[in-house]
């Protein structure tokens, strides 16, 4: 098992509650997915000391207080795209490489997306700026992946999880007041999701996979 994780703190947390079996086979490794560079520094990393990577989970994303049409906000918007989108795109391909060069035909690549990629909704004080067209970006990126798999001639499959509100770290001090009250996911519940999508049979691909809290207004 292997993260590029952000947050050192919750990494080691996760690990000092895992059984001592599975803690030996949890890795961590920083890594800013907006940066080229320390991706394919990461991967060349996992080849050298796991082997190589065969399920990849693009899970890292961001969103920043602004509008589009405020003044002076250049920095957030590229940064959301640089994270959310290329930051996808730069892992795939790292990804993709690896498998390829270990003649590895059935790998999966899992997105996390948003519903916020299918639609734009709308809440009260609360703007989806660039965020919401980052994840119609991954919408359209996982079809094109897969036909580049199909066209590739591999069966690594791909699937997008698009998520509702979930009760995580991107809502920060300025948006959580905004979020507090609705109804959430858990980040287990998306774990969950993952867990069942790539043990699927061999046969089955599970393209697109919403997943909403009860009760959710959206």
């Amino acid at each position: 098992m292997y993260y590029m994780y952000f947050y050192h703190e919750q990494y080691t947390h996760l690990k000092s509650n895992l059984p001592v079996d599975q803690a030996a086979r949890f890795h961590g490794r920083q890594c800013d997915v907006s940066i080229e560079q320390e991706v394919i520094d990461s991967f060349q990393w996992i080849e050298q000391t796991l082997g190589g990577c065969d399920v990849l989970v693009n899970n890292a994303g961001i969103v920043r207080r602004t509008n589009i049409t405020d003044s002076g906000n250049s920095s957030d918007l590229r940064a959301v795209l640089e994270t959310n989108v290329l930051g996808v795109a730069w892992c795939t391909r790292e990804a993709f490489r690896s498998l390829q060069q270990r003649h590895v035909n059935d790998g999966h690549v899992v997105l996390i997306n948003s519903i916020a990629g299918h639609s734009v909704p709308m809440v009260n004080g609360l703007s989806f700026n660039m965020y919401a067209p980052s994840k119609h970006a991954i919408t359209a990126m996982t079809e094109v992946l897969r036909q580049e798999f199909l066209k590739k001639d591999t069966k690594i499959k791909v699937t997008s999880i698009s998520p509702g509100v979930v009760n995580t770290e991107i809502f920060d001090e300025s948006s959580v007041e905004v979020a507090t009250g609705m109804p959430m996911l858990q980040p287990e519940d998306i774990a969950n999701a993952i867990s069942y999508c790539i043990q699927t049979p061999p046969n089955v691909q599970i393209h697109e996979l919403t997943i909403k809290p009860v009760g959710e207004i959206f």
